[in-house]
Order: structure tokens, then C-alpha cells, then sequence
């Protein structure tokens, strides 16, 4: 195998270009041979930019997997209801594979790709980015060393941000779970994968509520349009498409609308697609709050909370233990230790430039490692040990749904 490591990737979206900055970046490791996407333009632009012959360019995952195998690893960047059948074709194929999470957006899908891998024995990484970031590190090492002694309560709340909630699960691709997983998993398994494996430990037990109201057609505001271009009380509103989209940013969330980010541009993808509508307009079902009740292992209770209403995008971790407390914030890079009888201390985490916090620049060193041939690192996102996160999540949901305690082990049988 040459020393530098070839890519295919399927889906050349936001995710997708997430990755190949790594391979940009890193040319004398890793280099990206072939992409399928089926818009053109992005298909193009992600070709020009890697250097990807024309018989390399394919319109979709189908037509790409139909080759004799192109390269050591295979990127899958698809939209969540696109995972099962490329992932399946992957492995048979004998592809070493980064699967962008969720594994699936069904239970049935994910049980799918799980015993095929066991079958083929491929080895497959899944995109839980935040256990490679620095902070979440940090916070593994003083949770190992027990500065607070035995956890016995945690309380976590991921804050997705007022925008970035009407951008992706208003607007967006993850509005409905007709076409896209239940927000618990599409967005909240990063949060049950760290408790996992910061807690070292297995939820028994869990329960949840979640409400879908502000985002609805009776909280629809007197005077609102059912497009923001045209609304005569736009300029107040918190969830305006002009303000959200047209301003002097170009990247995420921008950059997802439309392949051309003149002024033109976006006023045509807002006057025309999907981000532009009303957010009381939408054909979303997704819940706007959520709350998920957990007991793992020797007795921890853990509290999990989502919000679409928060001002900054964050994750803030409370930790409270036999011999101290902590508490984590993500955003800011800092984790405070208070042990019992003693001073405050501090430890700041230096920021770090990339997605995610790092997470998406660890995750794929990792996987250019195994392609490699060279021990990983880490190896911190197996699919088999990434299925708990997933695993948790359908049994939340289950739980919501009946308004019951799930037992978790009655969904680690199916496995």
C-alpha cells in the first residue's frame, strides 16, 4: 500500500467538504480519488478542488460503487436517509469506511449495517467527532483520575442555538423524520456517545418528553408572511431568512442554501427554496425541547437536555461526585473543579481551528491512520461501540412515545 492513503467519498455537501479540508491540508498523507454527487456544481467544484480525474466524477453512490474498488477508504457523507445501501455496497466491497452519523435513521437500518459489518469484518469508523476534540479529552482524563471522586450525578444540556434549530430542523434536511432521523439521534447521539464514554458505564434504564410548540402554524405571529422576503414583520423577527442568510458570512449555514453566494444568489435561494420560508410554515415535526432521564451503571442519574432556544450553539456539562463537582463548557473551553473542602480550579483548553473543536481534524487522522495500515491513536468511534449512543436514543424515543420507563437491555438484545 503506497504511504498515501486514497479516499473515495459519497455526498460532496457540507459534511463532505468538512473532510476533504483534512486532505487539502495534509497532501503527502491522504489524497481523494473519486467523488459521487449528484449536484453538478458541487460535483465540480469538490472535483477541481482534489484533482479528481472525469472517470472518477459520478452522478450518484450507485454508479461510483458499481467500479472495481477505486481506493483503500471511503468517506459516506450522505443525507441520513441515505446510509443503509452505499455503506452495505462499501463493505462488500472491502472498503475501510468513515460513516458520518447516525449509522442510520432507522433502528432497522442500523441493525442492517451492524451485522454486516460483523459478516465482512470491515472496519468502520463513525463520525462521533466529539470524543477527538481537545476539550472532551481533558475531560476524559480528569473523570479517569477521579479528581471528583465516583460520579453519582451529571446533568447535560446541548444548547443548539436559536439559528442553527430553525436553519437545520425547522428549515433544513432534519425538519421531519419522514425523511431524516428522530432529533434525539440526528443530533444528540454526539451527547449520549460522550456520557458513554466520559461515564464509563451503561444506561439501564430511561425515560423522555419532548414538545414541538413555538415552531408551529398557531404560534404563527399576526402579519407573518409564509416567505421572509415578503413578511411585514421580518424585521423583528428572531428566525428571519434574510438576517440568518444575507449578510457578510459566506460559510456554514450560509454556504448550504445555494452554490452561488452573490447577494443574487441567495435572494433567488430564499425567494425560491426551502430556507427562505416562514418558520411557522414549515412541514416540521420535530421537537423544539426535550428531555431525557437516564440511570446507568452503580446507581448514576443523569439528567439530558436539548433546546432549540438558546442564544449561542454550546454543551454544558454539570458533573457532581462523591469528592467534588465540575462543571464543563464547551463553547468557552473551560472546566472548573471544585473539590469538596478546597479551592476553585480552573483549566482552560486553548481553542482549536476546525469543525466541530478539532473533532473533525482528530477523526480523520484517525481514519488516515487505519488506512494506513498503522495503529490508530485513538480508535475512539468503532461502530461497534458507537452503537450504544444509538442505542439509547431509539430507547428514548420509544420512551416518549409510551410515556414509559424503557428498560435498555431490552434493545441491546436485538442486537
Amino acid at each position: 500500500m503506497s504511504n498515501i492513503a486514497s479516499i473515495a467519498v459519497i455526498g460532496a455537501g457540507n459534511r463532505g467538504q468538512a473532510y476533504g479540508k483534512f486532505v487539502c491540508q495534509h497532501p503527502a498523507e491522504v489524497k481523494v480519488v473519486a467523488v459521487a454527487e449528484p449536484d453538478p456544481t458541487r460535483r465540480q467544484k469538490y472535483a477541481q478542488e482534489h484533482q479528481i480525474p472525469e472517470r472518477n466524477q459520478f452522478e450518484s453512490w450507485e454508479a461510483l460503487l458499481a467500479q472495481p474498488r477505486l481506493a483503500d477508504g471511503m468517506i459516506i457523507a450522505t443525507l441520513d436517509d441515505m446510509h443503509v445501501e452505499p455503506t452495505i455496497q462499501a463493505m462488500e466491497k472491502g472498503y475501510t469506511i468513515l460513516l458520518e452519523k447516525p449509522i442510520a435513521h432507522t433502528w432497522e437500518g442500523t441493525q442492517i449495517i451492524a451485522e454486516k459489518a460483523r459478516e465482512t469484518n470491515a472496519q468502520v469508523l463513525v463520525a462521533h467527532v466529539l470524543r477527538y476534540t481537545d476539550f472532551y479529552r481533558k475531560l476524559k482524563e480528569v473523570m479517569d483520575r477521579k479528581v471528583i471522586g465516583e460520579p453519582r450525578f451529571v446533568d447535560h444540556v446541548e444548547k443548539i442555538g436559536y439559528y442553527h434549530f430553525a436553519h437545520s430542523y425547522v428549515r433544513g434536511n432534519w425538519r421531519n423524520t419522514q425523511v431524516a432521523a428522530p432529533i434525539i439521534l440526528a443530533k444528540t447521539c454526539h451527547d449520549l456517545d460522550l456520557l458513554y464514554w466520559l461515564l464509563e458505564a451503561k444506561c439501564q434504564t430511561i425515560s423522555s418528553n419532548a414538545s414541538l410548540v413555538h415552531f408551529t402554524a398557531e404560534a404563527k405571529p399576526e402579519g407573518a408572511g409564509d416567505r421572509c422576503l415578503a413578511c411585514k414583520i421580518e424585521p423583528s423577527c428572531p428566525y428571519s431568512a434574510r438576517k440568518i442568510y444575507i449578510n457578510d458570512h459566506d460559510g456554514w449555514p450560509v454556504s448550504v442554501i445555494t452554490e452561488d453566494l452573490s447577494f443574487a444568489g441567495r435572494y433567488q435561494a430564499l425567494q425560491e427554496g426551502p430556507y427562505g420560508r416562514c418558520v411557522y410554515s414549515c412541514d416540521n415535526n420535530v421537537p423544539d425541547v426535550q428531555t431525557v432521564s437516564l440511570r446507568f451503571d452503580r446507581g448514576l442519574e443523569v439528567n439530558l437536555s436539548l433546546t432549540a432556544f438558546s442564544s449561542e450553539i454550546n454543551r454544558n456539562t454539570y458533573i457532581y461526585g462523591t469528592h467534588g463537582e465540575l462543571a464543563a463548557n464547551f463553547d468557552q473551553g473551560i472546566i472548573e473543579i471544585h473539590r469538596f473542602g478546597e479551592g476553585k480550579q480552573v483549566i482552560s483548553i486553548p481553542p482549536v481551528v476546525g469543525g466541530h473543536g478539532g473533532g473533525d481534524y482528530g477523526l480523520m487522522q484517525d481514519f488516515v491512520r487505519m488506512l494506513q495500515g498503522q495503529e490508530t491513536c485513538d480508535g475512539l468511534t468503532y461502530l461497534e461501540d458507537s452503537l450504544e449512543s444509538h442505542i439509547m436514543a431509539y430507547a428514548a424515543e420509544q420512551a416518549r412515545g409510551e410515556r414509559r420507563i424503557i428498560d435498555v437491555d431490552e434493545w441491546r438484545r436485538l442486537f
